[in-house]
């Protein structure tokens, strides 16, 4: 320890450095709530190319060695040079922050995540990590180890397919556990089918032999209804949709003989636990209009 305070002192995080110095800032945690957050956001990636109309299949799974793979079926990643970079955009999105998409509106009307810090943060936070990206015939892959590329993107062969394959390891040396569980991430993942019903997403957890399709073409009616499953209910399942300003709404609900209130909300596909002004603002005008509607009677 020493009183002297100069420039050298001055500790300066570049890249990818920040993510692993504090993780925390990024995704939460360093526990479980974190660990799983690594995956979320690489699915929300291909659930934005799925709203964007690009994407109608998506495969999740935990691999027997504690990895995971996310394959869709989306646009995949481009891997042309980036003008400002001078390196693949491929790169630059998945080893630099706030690269990505996610900030063009011509690119993303709507998203979720981290907003285009997403899949750098799970690289810089994973033991290793690869991109396989089918575009344009071809099949494009680059590694990268905790953080750091470790090959140039390469073409490996030819393709009919298209969309984007992503593989990590979490970095045990960052994480408590990098133990994962089925069943909080097949939450998550029900929660998305629901709320996108043209899209099927397909888990599989290696580990302990489960495997399940999700596809609810129902959407949010079909959703109180899988809430309410086994409750006594008053009324069939109201629904309203509509869009003000390219905001666009939807709303499902439906009594029960309960005495409890559950109100869950979501927005651009992220789950609000402690609700906000969207749930606010529909209370206020589902409470104004019922009572408009007794005054009537």
């Amino acid at each position: 320890m020493t009183n002297q305070y100069t420039a050298q002192n001055i500790k300066v995080l570049k890249g990818l450095e920040p993510v692993r110095e504090r993780p925390g800032m990024y995704i939460g945690s360093t526990g479980k709530t974190g660990l799983h957050h690594l995956v979320y956001e690489i699915v929300d990636n291909s659930i934005d190319e799925a709203i964007q109309g690009y994407c109608d299949k998506i495969r999740v799974t935990i691999k027997a060695d504690g990895s995971v793979e996310v394959e869709d079926n989306g646009r995949g990643i481009p891997v042309d040079i980036h003008p400002e970079t001078g390196t693949s955009a491929l790169e630059v999105v998945m080893t630099t922050l706030h690269a990505g998409g996610k900030f063009s509106k011509e690119s993303y009307k709507v998203s979720g995540g981290l907003h285009g810090v997403g899949a750098s943060v799970v690289n810089a936070l994973s033991e290793w990590m690869e991109v396989e990206v089918h575009r344009d015939g071809k099949i494009y892959r680059q590694r990268y180890a905790r953080g750091q590329k470790v090959t140039e993107v390469e073409v490996i062969g030819e393709t009919t397919k298209r969309g984007t394959i992503v593989r990590f390891k979490p970095d045990k040396t960052i994480f408590t556990t990098v133990e994962f569980d089925s069943d909080t991430i097949l939450t998550r993942l029900r929660d998305l089918a629901f709320l996108n019903p043209n899209v099927t997403i397909e888990f599989i957890d290696e580990r302990n032999n489960i495997q399940r399709t999700l596809h609810y073409s129902g959407g949010l009616k079909e959703f109180v209804s899988y809430l309410n499953r086994g409750e006594k209910t008053l009324h069939e399942v109201v629904f309203i949709e509509g869009s003000v300003q390219d905001v666009q709404v939807q709303v499902a609900f439906q009594y029960t003989d309960g005495d409890t209130e559950e109100i869950i909300s979501f927005v651009n596909n992220i789950k609000t636990v402690d609700g906000g002004t969207h749930v606010t603002g529909f209370k206020t005008a589902f409470t104004r209009v019922v009572n408009e509607l007794g005054k009537k009677k």
